[in-house]
């Protein structure tokens, strides 16, 4: 079995088609085919159904396109780690990021771009348990979003900043002068929510979960920028963490009274994985800018 064994499987597995798989890794059609083939020999069973121009995965295609994916990720890793040896930067670096902190790592991307031009910056914005998940799967590298569990077996938790759950309004709304609001106030009126899956969202649900409340949501949205403008704009509240608010001037945060909600954030590691030097260069400089908000 060899390592371009695996891509050619892995670029047919994902496009279905020979003819293209082949165009796009660079060989000609017959020869991804017998690569294939080879392959489904020493495994010693058939990886493609074949229906004429055609192709569809087997079953056991199914389940060995994840190891085959996996293979090819740690090669890949043992590459960088062979160019951190020699103190080069260079690569493809992939965060993993939660809505609520797409303020505090805008700020970093640009500098730390222009100091190590070598390094790709792959960006994917997601659910905890989504980006979680491909953590552990070394689809990504590092992530940035709160978490509760602070003995996880599977994740190093690199403490990030906290942030409290606070209701935001425009500064233009009369709610903007209050000291603070209680919880029951807040669910007298309708919320703008981020959509389920979000963090922030989550953590609320639970709230209401506890206190047997059912709140008035009028809208529910799932890009917090979007969500942000329409309150900005508008007289609606919502409900978030403070830290999804950092450049957005014209909101006010008003703290929610009785029981401080506040939560914790980190960089999170898959346990025992490589830690390629870019990662690591990218969350100092990620702290720098988390201490200074």
């Amino acid at each position: 079995m060899e390592i371009r064994q695996l891509s050619y499987f892995v670029k047919a597995a994902e496009l279905l088609h020979f003819t293209e798989a082949a165009a796009a890794v660079y060989i000609t059609q017959s020869t991804l085919s017998q690569q294939i083939k080879l392959l489904e020999q020493e495994l010693g069973l058939p990886l493609f159904d074949r229906l004429g121009k055609q192709v569809r995965l087997t079953e056991a295609g199914k389940v060995f396109l994840t190891h085959a994916r996996r293979i090819l990720l740690n090669v890949e890793k043992g590459k960088q780690a062979i160019a951190d040896l020699n103190n080069l930067v260079t690569g493809e670096l992939r965060i993993g990021v939660t809505y609520a902190f797409t303020s505090l790592i805008l700020p970093v991307l640009p500098v730390f771009t222009k100091r190590y031009p070598s390094v790709k910056i792959n960006l994917e914005y997601g659910a905890p348990e989504i980006l979680e998940n491909k953590l552990k799967q070394s689809e990504l590298d590092l992530i940035l979003a709160f978490h509760n569990q602070n003995n996880d077996p599977d994740f190093d938790l690199q403490p990030l900043s906290k942030s409290d759950i606070v209701m935001v309004v425009s500064k233009k709304n009369p709610l903007a002068k209050l000291g603070s609001i209680s919880l029951k106030d807040i669910l007298s009126r309708n919320l703008i929510l981020p959509a389920k899956g979000f963090s922030s969202r989550n953590f609320v649900d639970e709230l209401f979960e506890q206190r047997k409340i059912k709140p008035a949501i009028k809208i529910e949205m799932n890009d917090m920028h979007s969500l942000l403008s329409l309150v900005q704009n508008s007289d609606e509240i919502s409900i978030i963490n403070e830290k999804a608010l950092i450049g957005w001037e014209k909101l006010a945060a008003i703290p929610i009274s009785g029981r401080k909600l506040t939560r914790q954030s980190y960089i999170i590691w898959h346990k025992g994985a490589y830690r390629n030097k870019a990662a690591v260069i990218f969350a100092e400089e990620l702290l720098k800018v988390s201490n200074k908000v």
